[in-house]
């Protein structure tokens, strides 16, 4: 696993582990509507994770772009599905995506990378 990936996986296990030590209803029933909010419903789950992915790339949050990027290639979306993706969420965001297209771009590449390794295992 490539170091940007593993290092994102870890951290945000860990963090999310240690946020919900805390006995917070609100932080629980958020990231609990978080979870519900990606399960299969009218949209399957594909369709949501790349709404997510558009939404984070307007945003400009690069850990939620990391995030449904990884979610988005679990769900079984193509390279250029991936593509097609980046497009609308440039068009909606404008040149100021660019940076964060860059940088999900890179992290598809490591997730990529990193299921090509394991798959020579």
């Amino acid at each position: 696993m490539s170091d940007r990936v593993q290092q994102f996986t870890e951290f945000r296990k860990r963090m999310n582990e240690r946020i919900l030590e805390h006995d917070n209803q609100v932080v629980r029933r958020f990231f609990a509507l978080d979870t519900q909010t990606y399960k299969d419903g009218a949209l399957p789950l594909k369709t949501k994770e790349l709404l997510g992915l558009v939404a984070s790339l307007v945003l400009r949050c690069d850990d939620c772009v990391s995030y449904h990027v990884a979610q988005c290639k679990d769900a079984g979306v193509t390279r250029d599905e991936f593509f097609e993706t980046f497009s609308v969420g440039l068009v909606v965001g404008g040149s100021i995506v660019i940076p964060h297209l860059r940088r999900a771009v890179d992290f598809l590449d490591q997730l990529e990378a990193r299921d090509g390794a394991a798959a020579e295992d």
